[in-house]
C-alpha cells in the first residue's frame, strides 16, 4: 500500500506542483498530492516548462484548494513556504506535519525555476522518503 503525502504552499502554482510531480515520478511507494492555502487556480507556465523538459509533467496536475484533497488519508503533510506553514489546517485525524522551505520562483526568470526544481529534488525527496519509508 502506498504512503500518501500532501505538499502545501500558498498559490499551488510552482513549488508544490514541482514537488508533487517529482515525488510521484521518483519515489516508489509514495503518492503525492499538492494544494495551496490560497491557490492561484493555475499552474505557472515556467513550472510546467521545467517539468516537461525533465519528463515529469502530467496534465493531471492542477492548482488545488485544500477542499479538493482534505478527504485523502495522508501519512505526511509538508509545507514548503512560511505562509502555508502558518495557515496549515487541522486535519480530521492527526497527521505528521513538517516544514521544508523553498524560495518562490514565481515572477522570476526561468533559471530560478530550474534552481527550485533541483533544490526540491535534492533536499525534499530524501526527507519525504525517510519520513515515510524509513
Amino acid at each position: 500500500m502506498s504512503k500518501k503525502v500532501l505538499i502545501m504552499c500558498t498559490g499551488n502554482s510552482c513549488r508544490s506542483i514541482i514537488a508533487e510531480a517529482l515525488i510521484n515520478s521518483k519515489l516508489d511507494g509514495i503518492v503525492a498530492k499538492s494544494c495551496g492555502s490560497n491557490p492561484s487556480g493555475k499552474v505557472n507556465e515556467n513550472a510546467i516548462k521545467v517539468l516537461k523538459s525533465n519528463n515529469y509533467w502530467s496534465d493531471a496536475y492542477y492548482s488545488k484548494d485544500l477542499n479538493d484533497v482534505v478527504d485523502t488519508n495522508f501519512d505526511l503533510v509538508v509545507t514548503v513556504c512560511s505562509n502555508a506553514k502558518s495557515s496549515c489546517p487541522i486535519f480530521p485525524k492527526e497527521i505528521k506535519t513538517i516544514h521544508v522551505e523553498f524560495k518562490d520562483p514565481d515572477g522570476k526568470e526561468y533559471s530560478e525555476f530550474i534552481k527550485t526544481f533541483n533544490e526540491i529534488k535534492e533536499r525534499l525527496l530524501p526527507i519525504v522518503k525517510n519520513e515515510l519509508l524509513g
